[in-house]
């Protein structure tokens, strides 16, 4: 029997030669891996062999040690049995040899005090007197054959492919749901929620199962596997109903996980996936979702592609497979089963690219790529996703996407980077853009594949390709014959479609115009009669600049037919504000130097004997301007609720 299992990253070899030959002197047993385990191999029969005939395992826990997998799968396999035994920290040991400790997963061997390496003796002496109250090796669990843990209070998840390659994600987890254990370091007294967040197929489920299968433990009371899509119907399964939970978990009366999988968070509000969680303080949250717009839900867990190497495991090594869809585990859990059950890999690869169904689709025997496009649900979205798939592999900006719209629509580029900018944040939320350096963002391959088996519009996805070439074209050989010509100008050529710059111009002169005096009512002798000539005066600046934002002329236009923005701000700057003010203006300059020293300004315009006649223009005024109000709503599309007296 071995008194210490000493783990370590082979890359601290050299550090760790004197901490061994220490542990031995001091009379302690020690085993080491000479020879390591073989990559993505988990564990070996002899690691797990050795460790079962160990008291404790001690963690040279340096920077490196986490990266390395068989030091994760050593830690882990400890962890667990000292969890079994009611202290996870019974069977693991820490020696950190750096000066922080972010880098220590779980929280709870965080929080713990850490042996120095500078101070051999004493680090012996410690642990010495920790394997002594031990009575004997460590319980090394074997995994359940059935894959399942002792308690699923709910429905269980589908069948699980390999896990790999998210050892470290684990921790997090666990370190994130138990942060309130360790609030000396942490900074957290209650338990939070935690969301695992990411594309479609990216292994959100697979690590919320594999959490709950290894770290079956640490929650007695059992783990509560719920359907986010049909909540209701998954809580009703207890049979308990909704009102009953909170009795029914008093009853259980020990801490359970609670998993909410696949949360339609596209279609509900932050209130209502926050009602999902926990409905008892012994239970603890886990939600996966895709949307990245949540971050008060709970700690954020981002679940990116798999890694290079770990990819190629699932593809039997098939570089340029795992390169295709960029450690997408769905997309290379279906073409691993494909190559196993006799497949070429590169007719995998050419079917990938080809035309017609999805490739994936036809190996999983369903519909999985609709899935992973399924939230590009507005315009501004879908034509930035197109702008992305068009520059890929190259990453995206916002000015990128903004040059292809203004080309592809003959816009104004204060209209194209609005819906740009609109579309970008949109695809953020979704997860459906990655951030790159400098505010660029890339798009996965296999959300570029999926893309292109389930656009609605192709002919306006080429249309976009094309005026991406030709930004391309541009920004490459200004000079030569290839030129784009952004409208921004009044000399530019008459737009092709001018009404999307007019609605939205519109929106923006009725978002003022609704907030000015003169369209809100003021009770009777309130309110001052300078301000309300001040904020008429400003809203024909800010009418002019709106017009010369979006190019767009003052024009009086026909008497007949529907309004425009043109001839709606002529009539409210030439027909409305001008004559009122032009008239009022001057009278209430010529009186306001008249104010004695000790009348307040204020009393001093009530006094004014025109006061009555300006406030009965003023309100008079309301009418006129309310009816230039709607008509600019019949433009944008945006009703605030103003409507005419008469």
């Amino acid at each position: 029997m071995w008194d210490v299992f000493l783990s370590y990253s082979r890359g601290d070899v050299e550090r760790v030669r004197p901490l061994a030959r220490a542990l031995r002197d001091g009379g302690l047993e020690v085993f080491t891996d000479e020879t390591g385990v073989a990559s993505f191999a988990g564990i070996s029969d002899t690691i797990r062999r050795e460790l079962a005939r160990s008291k404790a395992l001690l963690a040279f826990y340096s920077i490196g040690y986490p990266e390395r997998e068989a030091c994760q799968w050593e830690l882990t396999t400890a962890y667990l049995a000292g969890l079994g035994e009611g202290d996870p920290r019974r069977r693991v040991m820490v020696v950190n040899p750096e000066p922080g400790t972010d880098h220590i997963h779980p929280i709870e061997l965080r929080d713990a005090r850490h042996a120095s390496a500078d101070d051999l003796a004493a680090l012996v002496d410690d642990v010495r007197a920790h394997v002594a109250r031990l009575d004997g090796p460590m319980t090394v669990a074997e995994r359940n054959a059935a894959g399942g843990v002792r308690r699923w209070l709910l429905g269980t998840p589908q069948p699980r492919p390999e896990f790999l390659g998210r050892l470290p994600e684990l921790w997090q987890v666990h370190s994130a749901l138990h942060a309130h254990a360790a609030p000396l370091v942490t900074g957290r007294a209650a338990a939070h929620a935690v969301q695992i967040r990411g594309m479609a197929g990216i292994g959100k489920t697979l690590l919320a199962q594999e959490y709950a299968l290894r770290f079956e433990a640490a929650y007695p009371g059992g783990v509560c596997w719920v359907n986010g899509e049909a909540y209701e119907e998954s809580v009703h399964a207890l049979g308990a109903g909704s009102d009953g939970l909170s009795a029914y978990f008093d009853a259980i009366g020990e801490p359970f996980l609670w998993i909410v999988d696949a949360v339609p968070a596209s279609r509900l509000a932050a209130r209502e996936i926050a009602a999902m969680a926990a409905p008892h303080p012994l239970g603890h949250t886990l939600f996966t979702l895709r949307s990245h717009a949540y971050d008060t839900l709970g700690t954020p867990i981002d679940l990116g592609p798999l890694d290079a190497p770990h990819a190629r495991v699932l593809v039997g090594g098939d570089e340029a497979l795992a390169d295709a869809v960029e450690g997408h585990p769905l997309a290379l859990g279906l073409l691993g089963r494909a190559i196993r059950a006799g497949h070429r890999p590169a007719t995998l690869y050419d079917r990938l690219h080809a035309r017609g169904r999805s490739v994936l689709d036809t190996l999983a025997e369903e519909d999985v790529t609709g899935a992973v496009v399924r939230d590009v649900d507005t315009t501004d979205a879908a034509d930035v996703l197109r702008c992305a798939a068009a520059l890929h592999p190259l990453p995206l900006t916002t000015d990128d996407a903004a040059h292809v719209l203004a080309a592809a629509d003959r816009v104004p580029r204060i209209v194209a980077h609005r819906r740009a900018a609109n579309g970008v944040r949109e695809l953020r939320a979704r997860g459906l853009l990655n951030p790159a350096a400098d505010e660029r963002w890339s798009l996965h391959p296999v959300t570029q594949h999926a893309w292109h088996h389930h656009d609605p519009a192709p002919a306006r996805t080429e249309s976009l390709r094309h005026a991406a070439l030709r930004t391309l074209c541009a920004r490459r050989d200004p000079s030569g014959p290839v030129t784009l010509a952004f409208p921004g100008t009044r000399r530019e050529a008459p737009m092709a479609a001018p009404s999307e710059s007019e609605r939205m111009a519109a929106y923006d002169i009725q978002v003022e115009l609704v907030t000015r005096i003169g369209v809100q009512e003021l009770a009777p002798g309130t309110g001052s009669l300078r301000e309300a000539l001040t904020s008429l005066k400003s809203l024909i600046d800010f009418t002019r600049g709106t017009l010369h934002t979006y190019s767009i002329g003052l024009d009086p236009g026909a008497q007949t037919g529907a309004p425009t923005v043109q001839n709606l701000a002529y009539a409210l700057i030439n027909d409305v504000i001008r004559p009122f003010t032009s008239t009022w203006h001057p009278r209430l300059a010529a009186y306001e130097p008249r104010c004695p020293a000790d009348v307040a300004p204020l009393d001093h315009e009530a006094a004014w004997p025109e006061a009555d006649a300006m406030r009965s223009e003023l309100v008079a005024l309301r009418e006129p301007l309310v009816r230039i109000a709607e008509g600019l709503a019949g433009i944008s599309g945006a009703d605030f609720g103003v409507a005419a007296t008469g």
